[in-house]
C-alpha cells in the first residue's frame, strides 16, 4: 500500500508539472491565472482538511504517550534528553548553512543597490519578540488555541494533562483509555484525509507553474540548488548520526519515512506528513509512548530544515547586495535564530517572518525579502521534508537512548 501511495504522489507531481507548464504555454496570463485561481480551490480545501486534525492529533496523542509512561521522573528523563538532541541538532543544522552559503555565495555578483521601499510590509517581524515568543508558549485558552491551531500552546497545555495524569496514584484510567480511542479516531479520521493527498498535490504544482512557469527554476539555480546542496550534507549527518546510535536497523527507518518525507517534499508542508510520520515510526518499532512525546515536541523545537533555511537566506541576502557580515554579526545571528525559529511551528509563511525580523536586526536591506519571496514555496518543500527527517531521527535516537525499540522477531530456523 505505501510504495502503491508513493507512487500516486510521484505521478501527481509529474502531471501537476506537465498541466501547470501546458497551461503556461497555450494560454494567456489571464487565462492561466484563472486556471490556477480554480485549481487552488483544491489545495485550499486539502489544507484546512490537515489542519482539520492537527490540534486534536497533538493533543491526544502527545497525552497518551506522556500519560503512559511510568512517573513524572520518566517523563522529565525523556524531556532532558529529547532536548538535548533539539538543541544539537539545531547548532548543526544553523553552522551547516552558515559553512554552505560562505562556500557557494549564490548572492555574490548580484551587485543590487538598497531601495527605500522596503519589503517589510509583506511580513510582520515586529511581534518577534523574546517577550512575545515566551508570552505566546502560554495559552489564554486551549480552546482559542485549537480555534487557531497554535501548535506551540497545544503542546504546552498537552504536556499539562499528560503529566497530571501520569501522576495520579491510578493514572485515572477512564481518562487515559478515552485519550487513546480519540487518538485512534484522529489517526483513522487523517487516514481518509490522505487519500486526497495525490489530487491536492497535482493542484499546487499545476497552479504554481501555471502562473510562474518553468523559469522560476531558472532565474534563482544557484539559490535553489545551493540550499538543496545544503540541506543533502544535512540528510548525511542526520542518516549517518541515527545509524551510529541505533545501529543498521536504521536503515530500514530511513526507508519507512520515504513516503512520508515525499508528502511534505509535494505538499511543502510537514504537518501533512505528521501523521503517517508517527504511523510509520510505530510500525518500525518505536514505543508509541516516546513517538508520541517526541515527535510533536520536534514540530515545535527541532524544524532542522526551517533553521538552515534561515541562515542561508539572511546571508544570500548580504551577498546579493554586498555586505559583509562580520564573525561576532554571524554568531550573534546563530543565537537569534536559535531562539526565534522556535516559534515557526504552525505559523504560516513563518521563515519569511523570522528572516524579516533578522533582516531588520541587523540593518540589512529588508527589500531582499523580495528576492526569496520568488522561490519561498520550492525551498519550502525541501525545509519541510528535511523537518520530517530531523523528527523522526530524534524519536529514534530517544527511544534508542530509553531503549524503547522493538527489535524484530527472529525469523524460525528453516529445516
Amino acid at each position: 500500500m505505501n510504495r502503491l501511495f508513493t507512487a500516486f504522489i510521484v505521478g501527481a507531481m509529474v502531471l501537476g508539472v506537465l498541466v501547470g507548464w501546458g497551461v503556461n504555454q497555450g494560454l494567456s496570463p489571464e487565462q492561466a491565472k484563472s486556471v490556477a485561481e480554480n485549481l487552488t480551490i483544491i489545495t485550499d480545501v486539502f489544507l484546512r482538511l490537515i489542519k482539520m486534525i492537527i490540534a486534536p492529533l497533538v493533543f491526544s496523542t502527545l497525552v497518551a504517550g506522556i500519560a503512559h509512561m511510568e512517573d513524572a521522573a520518566s517523563i522529565g528523563r525523556v524531556g532532558v534528553k529529547t532536548m538535548l538532541w533539539f538543541i544539537s541538532a539545531s547548532i548543526v543544522s544553523l553552522m551547516i548553512g552558515l559553512f554552505m552559503v560562505h562556500l557557494i555565495q549564490p548572492g555574490v555578483g548580484m551587485n543590487l543597490v538598497a531601495e527605500t521601499a522596503a519589503a517589510g510590509g509583506t511580513v510582520d517581524a515586529s511581534t518577534l519578540t523574546l517577550k512575545e515568543f515566551i508570552t505566546h508558549l502560554v495559552p489564554k485558552s486551549i480552546v482559542e488555541a485549537m480555534a487557531n491551531n497554535e501548535i506551540l500552546q497545544i503542546v504546552v497545555f498537552s504536556i499539562f494533562v499528560g503529566t497530571a495524569v501520569s501522576a495520579v496514584d491510578d493514572k485515572a484510567p477512564a481518562v487515559t483509555a478515552l485519550v487513546d480511542q480519540v487518538a485512534t479516531i484522529m489517526l483513522k479520521v487523517t487516514g481518509y484525509v490522505m487519500k486526497t493527498a495525490p489530487l491536492a498535490i497535482f493542484a499546487a504544482l499545476a497552479a504554481t507553474i501555471s502562473t510562474q512557469g518553468l523559469s522560476v527554476l531558472v532565474d534563482y539555480a544557484k539559490f535553489v540548488l545551493g540550499f538543496y546542496a545544503s540541506l543533502g550534507v544535512l540528510w548525511g549527518l542526520l542518516s549517518l548520526a541515527v545509524v551510529l546510535i541505533v545501529g543498521k536497523r536504521a536503515l530500514q527507518l530511513l526507508a519507512a519515512i520515504r513516503s512520508p518525507a515525499l508528502l511534505a517534499f509535494a505538499t511543502a508542508s510537514s504537518e501533512a506528513a505528521y501523521p503517517r510520520t508517527l504511523e510509520e515510526l510505530q510500525k518500525f518499532g518505536l514505543s508509541r509512548r516516546i513517538a508520541s512525546f517526541v515527535l510533536p515536541l520536534g514540530y515545535s523545537f527541532n524544524l532542522d530544515g526551517s533553521m538552515m533555511y534561515c541562515t542561508f537566506a539572511v546571508l544570500f541576502i548580504a551577498q546579493a547586495y554586498g555586505i559583509d557580515m562580520t564573525i561576532g554579526q554571524q554568531v550573534t545571528m546563530l543565537l537569534l535564530l536559535m531562539v526565534t525559529s522556535k516559534g515557526m511551528a504552525g505559523v504560516p509563511r513563518a521563515s519569511l517572518v523570522v528572516i524579516a525580523a533578522t533582516l531588520t536586526y541587523f540593518n540589512l536591506p529588508e527589500a531582499g525579502l523580495l528576492l526569496i519571496l520568488g522561490v519561498d514555496h520550492l525551498l519550502d518543500m525541501g525545509r519541510s521534508a528535511t523537518n520530517v527527517l530531523g523528527n523522526s531521527v530524534a524519536s529514534a535516537v530517544v527511544a534508542k537512548w530509553e531503549g524503547q525499540i522493538e527489535e524484530p522477531e527472529p525469523e524460525p530456523a528453516r529445516a
